[in-house]
């Protein structure tokens, strides 16, 4: 388990922490797999399962363990995507077990807002976009100039750069085309 955080590989380590908490059975885990499996389910987005985990921690260990509190208060802020107190709620002394996946967090959480933004906008303003983004002004203008949209200075409006069109479906085969005629003249008989 050491081997996948430091190789930072989390979809493994998501994994073998499953496992982990399958392996104790109705007895608790630790604390330490508690935060470790809520903030890889914080890093993969995952916070239906991250819910579920938070009904499966025994109280005690909730009470007990003030960081797994704190990764929990992330979750909440994600699940109604409050970006500005996700940001804030990211901003804590982590423990050098959770450091890793929450920096990842924090990374993945502002590369998402970023396409958000792509996706939605044709242009923002750019102390809304820095809200979305969880930097200030000015860092948040640069991050926007570095991903090559347009800035204007004058308004403090961003343009956002288009991105890439979804590739071509690709085009049926000989074997695609027989089978939808079959299926045609299985439906019209």
């Amino acid at each position: 388990m050491a081997a996948a955080v430091n190789t930072m590989d989390y979809a493994q380590l998501g994994s073998d922490l499953e496992r982990q908490e399958l392996e104790f059975g109705a007895s608790p885990a630790s604390p330490l797999l508690y935060c470790q499996l809520l903030a890889v389910y914080v890093l993969q987005n995952d916070l239906c399962n991250a819910k579920f985990l938070w009904k499966r921690i025994p109280l005690g260990i909730k009470q007990n363990c003030p960081e797994l509190v704190l990764i929990w208060h992330v979750v909440q802020k994600m699940w109604l995507k409050d970006y500005a107190g996700t940001y804030e709620a990211l901003q804590k002394e982590w423990s050098d077990d959770v450091k890793n996946i929450m920096l990842a967090v924090e990374d993945s959480v502002r590369a998402r807002a970023l396409r958000l933004v792509q996706l939605a906008y044709s242009n923002i303003h750019a102390n809304e976009f820095a809200t979305f983004v969880g930097m200030n002004v000015d860092k948040a203008v640069q991050a926007a100039v570095d991903a090559g949209w347009q800035v204007d200075n004058i308004t403090g409006i961003l343009i956002p750069k288009p991105l890439d069109p979804p590739a071509a479906p690709p085009i049926m085969n000989e074997q695609h085309l027989f089978v939808l005629t079959q299926y045609v003249t299985y439906m019209e008989n």
